[in-house]
C-alpha cells in the first residue's frame, strides 16, 4: 500500500527524531512547557502529552523511574500513579466530553510499547465513531488540535484543580 504524506507532516516527523536515550527521562531535562509537553510533575509521578496522540488530550502519566515492569515500582509509586490517572479520567471527561477513555499500558515491545524501556501509562479519550476511513483506510490519524493548544487547555484544567478526587 503506497502511503501519502503530506509536506507539514513530513517535517513534524523530522523535527521529532529520536534522541540518544530515554525520551521521557530527556523530556525531564527541560524545563516544563509545550517545548517537552510535560503537564505536571508530582512526588513519583509526572504526566507528560503524548507527541503523535491518537487523539486530542492523549496523556501519559509515567514513573521517574526509568524501569520498564510494574514489578520494578514500589507501592507509593503505584498508588500516587492511579490517583492521578483517576483525576486525569475526570478531567479529560470535563474538557473534552468525550464518551468514553482507553486507559492502559502497553508492556514490553511484544505488547506494542513504542518506548518500552519506561513504563507509561496512556489515557486517550474516545467518542462513539471516531474511528472513521481516514484512520482505518487511510492508515492516517487527524488531531484536530496542536499539540501546543492541547498542552495549553489541560495545563489550565489541572491547576484549576477542579478534577481533585
Amino acid at each position: 500500500m503506497k502511503h501519502l504524506f503530506s509536506p507539514w507532516r513530513m517535517k513534524y516527523i523530522d523535527e521529532h527524531k529520536k534522541e540518544p536515550g530515554c525520551a521521557f527521562c530527556n523530556a525531564l531535562q527541560g524545563e516544563d512547557g509545550p517545548g517537552n509537553l510535560i503537564l505536571w510533575r508530582g512526588g513519583k509521578v509526572f504526566i507528560i502529552l503524548n507527541l503523535f496522540p491518537y487523539t486530542s488530550g492523549h496523556v501519559m502519566v509515567l514513573p521517574y523511574k526509568h524501569c520498564d515492569q510494574l514489578t520494578d515500582l514500589d507501592d507509593e509509586t503505584l498508588a500516587e500513579m492511579m490517583r492521578v490517572v483517576r483525576r486525569l479520567a475526570g478531567l479529560l471527561k470535563a474538557e473534552y466530553h468525550c464518551q468514553g477513555i482507553n486507559i492502559g499500558m502497553n508492556v514490553g515491545l511484544a505488547a506494542g510499547a513504542g518506548i518500552a524501556e519506561h513504563l507509561h501509562m496512556h489515557l486517550v479519550p474516545r467518542w462513539v465513531g471516531d474511528s472513521n476511513f481516514e484512520s482505518v483506510v487511510g492508515h492516517t490519524r487527524v488531531i484536530p488540535e496542536a499539540l501546543e493548544v492541547t498542552y495549553n487547555r489541560l495545563k489550565t484544567a489541572w491547576e484549576s484543580g477542579e478534577t481533585l478526587p
